[in-house]
């Protein structure tokens, strides 16, 4: 159920924030909303009403204290790590009312990541015209590594992560779009100055590669796109984003199996793009948010990164980058996705409370 319109209330002062976190962070973080299952992102509309996806295929909106599930959803394979993931709200949605979602599509016997786009009614109950603007290549089976985290870049392109599905070595090859950066236009095609544009060995859409299974991505200030990927038993990485870049997996890696075992050749390799920041342990990182607001003026640049292992967020500042705190508290359990929301405030999802909330200093 919904507790609380949040947002409106609170700067209202209508509503008294609960003190989620300890004394000693500093930080008041109010529940929004719980109730749900698996929630995996969070969208924000133009009417201060939010977008909540479930990885078991529903959309949900949360508008003034009410919770409507939206219709129109296409096919979605729910298996495993699968289902419907990431949700965007593009610059140009007050005239188009065009979202963008990416999900596990089925494909024969197999999934495969995909992106949709789709048009939001104008009550926001219902989807129209729910279109595959791209999918991975099939062959991918299992319910592992799916990635798909969804980025606007600043040329209105968009950015995809794909894992590489838990076939480690098709992450070097260039002729699978496993374990990649994908950049596409807005109808799905490749543009024409992608790295690998015109090579016979490669797929045109691919703008990075190497990488494990990236579930968060952000773009800085500067208009940098950044991914956090997992690693396996150690070795989760934080990546400045470079074109035609590769990122090493399972070549170089920070991390070992999970039997104990060495992975690949080391942690460097002349050609292969070294971490900005890396975990060993691992904390399963997932959503991302790079901050550029005002409530929190010291933080402004720092990555903060939700953890699905360690149940806490992160915060990353500084050059190199360097974790300068952790939040962790009862509602940090298993943050799947975390955003700055238009008011500056923080806003992130709990799977492992199946709820929705909102932090601000305290």
């Amino acid at each position: 159920m919904i507790r609380h319109a949040a947002a409106c209330l609170l700067a209202l002062g209508l509503l008294a924030p609960p003190q989620g976190a300890s004394a000693q962070t500093g930080l008041s973080i109010a529940p929004v909303a719980d109730g749900f299952d698996a929630p995996w992102a969070i969208g924000f509309l133009p009417d201060d009403s939010i977008l909540v996806t479930e990885r078991g295929g529903r959309l949900w909106r949360l508008d003034d204290g009410a919770r409507h599930e939206i219709a129109g959803l296409g096919q979605i394979a729910v298996t495993g790590q699968g289902g419907l993931l990431d949700v965007l709200v593009p610059r140009d949605f007050p005239e188009t009312r065009a979202l963008f979602f990416t999900y596990a599509k089925p494909q024969g016997s197999g999934a495969g990541t995909a992106v949709a786009r789709a048009t939001l009614s104008d009550d926001g109950r219902a989807l129209s015209g729910w279109q595959v603007i791209w999918e991975m290549e099939p062959g991918s089976a299992g319910g592992r590594h799916f990635g798909a985290r969804l980025v606007e870049a600043p040329d209105g392109h968009l950015f995809v992560t794909i894992g590489e599905r838990g076939d480690r070595p098709s992450a070097q090859d260039l002729s699978r779009q496993n374990g990649s950066v994908i950049r596409i236009a807005r109808d799905g095609t490749p543009p024409a100055d992608n790295p690998f544009q015109g090579r016979a060995d490669a797929q045109p859409g691919i703008w990075s590669y190497g990488h494990r299974n990236p579930q968060g991505a952000a773009l800085d200030a500067q208009g940098r796109l950044w991914v956090v990927e997992h690693g396996a038993r150690g070795g989760d990485e934080v990546n400045l984003i470079e074109k035609g870049a590769n990122y090493g997996w399972p070549v170089i890696s920070y991390g070992t199996h999970y039997s104990g075992a060495r992975i690949g050749e080391g942690t460097s390799k002349p050609g292969m793009k070294q971490p900005a920041f890396y975990w060993d342990p691992s904390i399963a990182p997932s959503g991302m948010t790079i901050y550029t607001g005002a409530l929190f003026p010291d933080w402004q640049g720092d990555f903060l990164i939700g953890s699905l292992k360690s149940d806490h967020i992160a915060r990353l500042s500084g050059d190199p980058l360097r974790e300068v705190q952790t939040i962790s508290t009862p509602e940090t359990a298993r943050v799947r996705d975390i955003r700055q929301g238009p008011d500056g405030a923080i806003w992130f999802l709990s799977v492992g409370q199946g709820a929705l909330y909102r932090m601000t200093p305290g």
